[in-house]
Parts: structure tokens; C-alpha cells; sequence
């Protein structure tokens, strides 16, 4: 892949003119981003042609890889057949296939498919079911939503109203009385003295205390997200899940299970909610692996049990008032199917499932060395955290630059990271191996020793 002509250009328009997602503004105009030239297979390649391994596999969502040709076949006769239809009035056979094709896929009676455009579409429009539903059943108080401590759901104003992302300081005006955070899952939080069984049990119960203190009738749903991704990969405790949707079901409230980032294979599963965890949702959101990051997509599946009770002789004439205009967008239901196709044909959950449990052990070995405090996961979705215990307070800043200098060091190494303040994610294409795994976490041990010896020279201190 040959290095970029017009880097210098490039980096002048990003650098004035596009305001990205989550844009430090004490630094904006000078970022100087790594730009992307290409990608193939599990690599990228940046500015100057340096090939990289994928570690977060774009963000949590590149399953198949890079420079699939039959993904641009399919997308490119799609465009020229037909590019875009009214989703309000009409239908296309990929949309409508599409729709068919996750409730077969999707566990329980979720055969309800509202497609949107992204998760947190997906995630806006389950929420905004729930208000919907209650109104419809004449319980226009049944609207407190209860997410977690760590949760990341979105960045619409309702997602971000059920996001709750602890080290991060919040400069919008969001905050509801209607939404409430339940503590951290996780495990690492767990007292000496105490079982993970009664840990879970623990946690289960704090789901429990706060619908009996909001009182069952004014509490509409569960927000959960199977494994806690952006809020640092927390992997909840076992039977954590299957006691909340348990408990969900004996007071009547709704349990949402946001899969934007353990759907389609993340996991080693179509989904993680009944394969992996034994739960029934009754509405599910994805989006990320649905098309591979090939196209923007999401979904909201919704049971056949709760759909019924606000449709037809029971829907007293309502009209769900809510879409979007790329809603089913054919071109992207394309990509969809395609993705699934190829995940079906290839076996690629069955591979997750197989070179799954060596990734984490793999991730495991770096607990060796002094500056790496936990190792998470499952499947192929890891966190290695970072933190110096040497120094007398906690930092945020510190923290932050730690994570960056792990991110450099790897950089150099060819690995791409994605640092979440320390904590470094990982969520490879599925179609990575054993031996690219081997490479990747060679090259994670260095990137962290590297910086591990900086800090000591810089700070004066030995790191033990």
C-alpha cells in the first residue's frame, strides 16, 4: 500500500474543517490524526504505508475484514438497481428480507424489525418504544428507565441519557429524573470475603431495590448491554443476567439488551443474549457487525409478546410516529445479508468460538507485567487496563496520557489500539488467527513495557 502524495493537504482540511466525534477541544485544529490509506484483510495501512493490525476492528464492528470484493459487488449492483427507497410508504425485497432474516436469526419471539440507521438509532428507537407502549396501555407513568454504572448505549439525547461512562466528565445538558444508574458489575470490585456467586446475587438484587423504591408502575425497562464494551469490556459476573431478566419479568418491566457490539459474531453467536447468557430479551439493538462496517445499519427487534399488546384491536388507533429517512435503506440491507452470508458460509462463528479462548489466554499472559492491573473478556472482545500504582492519587490526565503512550509504542510496533483513558480494547475482525493473535499480543507486551520504561526514567521510580 503506497503512502499518500497529499498527506500535507489532507491533514490541513482535517485538521480545520472536520469536527470529529468525540473532539478534544482544547486540541481541536491540531490533532494531527493518523490518516488511513487503505485497509485489506485484518490490516490498515496509515499515512505513510505502515501496516497495522486492526486490534479494535474499527470500533468493535469489522467481522469480515477489509477489501471483501463480493461485499463491494453486492453493495455496487445494489446502488445501480435501486439506491434508495421511501421507507415511510414503500418496501424493497433487501429490506424486507433483511427484517426476515434477523427475527430467524434473533432468539425468543423477536420477529419485529424496525431497521434504523446506526446503534444509537437502534437504541433511540427502543426507548422510545417504551414510552409508546406505555402510553398505549394507558400506564403514562411506566417511563423510568434503569441502566448501569459503565453503560455506553449511544449519542442521540436518549442514549446519552442512559450512558453512564464514570471517568468521564459531561459537559451537555443531559440528566433525567426518569433514568437511574444502578452500581458496577464489575467482577474486579468483588470483596475478598465474598463468592462471585453471591457477588452476582448481590448485583441482581440492586436491580430489585430500585424498581421496588420507584415503585414496579413507574418503571418501563432494563437497559443492559450483555458486556459492557466502551465502559472498559466489564464482563458481568455469571447468572448476573439471567437473575435482572428474571427479575424484569416479575415486575413487568421491559428488558432491553443492547447488542450493538456483542451481535453478529462478537461473541461466537448470531447473539450473546440466550446463547451466551440464557435471557429472552424483549427488544434487542444492533448495528456495528450487522453489515461488518461495510455500510451504516442498525436494528430493533421486538418480541411478538409485547408487539401484540400495542397492535391491532389493542393499538386504539395509534401510529407510531418515528423513523428515519435511510430507514431500511436498501443498499445497506445489501451489505446486511451479504455480511451474513459469508458469516454462514465461511463458519466464522464457529471460528470465534475456536480461537476465542486463545485470545483471552493469550491477553492473560500480559498480567505479568507490573503496570497491568486487569485483563478482561470473551470471545474476541478483550481489555488489558493499565495503571501505575507507584504514584499517590489517581489522575484522570495521567491516566489518559498513559493510555496514549501505549497507543504510540504500539503504532511503532504495527498494532492499532484503541485507548479508553487506560484501558486498552480490543475487538480484532473475527477472521483473525492464531498466529496473527500471536502478533498482536507480542506486540501489545512491547508497547507496554516501552512505556513502562519511560515513565520509570521520567518519573525517577521503579515500577515493580
Amino acid at each position: 500500500m503506497k503512502a499518500l502524495n497529499d498527506l500535507e493537504k489532507i491533514r490541513k482540511d482535517d485538521n480545520e474543517a472536520w469536527f470529529h466525534p468525540w473532539e478534544s477541544m482544547s486540541g481541536a485544529g491540531a490533532a494531527n490524526r493518523t490518516v488511513i490509506s487503505g485497509a485489506e484483510g485484518i490490516y490498515i495501512f496509515d499515512e505513510n504505508g505502515r501496516r497495522l493490525i486492526d486490534g479494535p476492528g474499527g470500533m468493535w464492528c469489522m467481522q469480515l475484514g477489509y477489501g471483501r470484493q463480493e461485499m463491494a459487488d453486492a453493495i455496487s449492483q445494489q446502488v445501480m438497481q435501486l439506491p434508495y427507497m421511501n421507507p415511510f410508504s414503500l418496501t424493497s425485497e433487501p429490506s424486507a428480507r433483511l427484517a426476515a432474516t434477523l427475527a430467524e436469526l434473533a432468539p425468543g419471539d423477536l420477529n419485529h424489525v424496525f431497521l434504523t440507521t446506526g446503534g444509537s438509532t437502534a437504541v433511540d428507537t427502543a426507548l422510545r418504544f417504551v414510552h409508546f407502549y406505555n402510553n398505549i396501555k394507558g400506564r403514562q407513568s411506566k417511563k423510568h428507565i434503569i441502566s448501569r454504572a459503565n453503560a455506553y448505549h449511544g449519542s442521540t439525547y436518549l442514549c446519552s441519557l442512559v450512558t453512564s461512562k464514570d471517568r468521564d466528565k459531561n459537559w451537555f445538558d443531559i440528566g433525567s429524573p426518569t433514568v437511574h444508574f444502578l452500581p458496577s458489575v464489575n467482577p474486579s470490585l468483588c470483596p475478598a470475603e465474598m463468592s462471585p456467586q453471591s457477588f452476582a446475587a448481590e448485583k441482581a438484587r440492586d436491580l430489585e431495590a430500585k424498581i421496588l423504591e420507584l415503585g414496579a408502575e413507574n418503571v418501563g425497562a432494563f437497559i443492559a448491554e450483555p458486556i459492557q464494551a466502551s465502559g472498559g469490556v466489564i464482563v458481568p459476573p455469571d447468572g448476573y443476567l439471567r437473575k435482572c431478566w428474571e427479575i424484569c419479568r416479575k415486575y413487568d418491566v421491559l428488558y432491553i439488551s443492547d447488542e450493538v457490539v456483542t451481535g453478529f459474531g462478537r461473541l461466537g453467536h448470531w447473539f450473546a443474549s440466550k446463547d451466551v447468557f440464557d435471557i429472552e430479551p424483549d427488544i434487542i439493538t444492533c448495528a456495528k457487525g450487522l453489515t461488518s462496517g461495510y455500510l451504516p445499519l442498525g436494528a430493533c427487534l421486538i418480541s411478538d409478546r409485547v408487539f401484540s399488546e400495542v397492535s391491532g384491536e389493542r393499538a386504539r388507533g395509534a401510529t407510531f410516529g418515528h423513523g428515519f429517512t435511510y430507514s431500511g435503506h436498501p443498499v445497506c440491507s445489501v451489505a446486511a445479508l451479504k455480511t451474513i452470508e459469508i458469516i454462514e458460509r465461511e463458519k466464522i462463528l464457529e471460528h470465534v468460538r475456536e480461537v476465542g479462548p486463545y485470545f483471552q489466554s493469550r491477553l492473560q499472559e500480559l498480567r505479568d507485567i507490573p503496570i497491568v492491573s486487569d485483563v478482561r473478556g470473551m470471545g474476541l472482545v478483550g481489555c488489558v487496563e493499565c495503571t501505575v500504582k507507584e504514584l499517590a492519587q489517581d489522575s484522570l490526565e495521567f491516566d489518559s496520557n498513559l493510555g496514549a503512550r501505549i497507543d504510540q509504542h504500539c503504532h511503532e510496533l504495527g498494532l492499532l489500539l484503541r485507548p479508553i483513558v487506560n484501558q486498552c480494547v480490543f475487538s480484532p475482525p473475527l477472521v483473525i488467527t492464531k498466529s496473527e493473535i500471536d502478533q498482536m499480543v507480542h506486540a501489545m507486551r512491547e508497547g507496554i513495557v516501552r512505556t513502562m520504561r519511560d515513565i520509570e526514567v521520567e518519573l525517577g521510580i521503579t515500577i515493580a
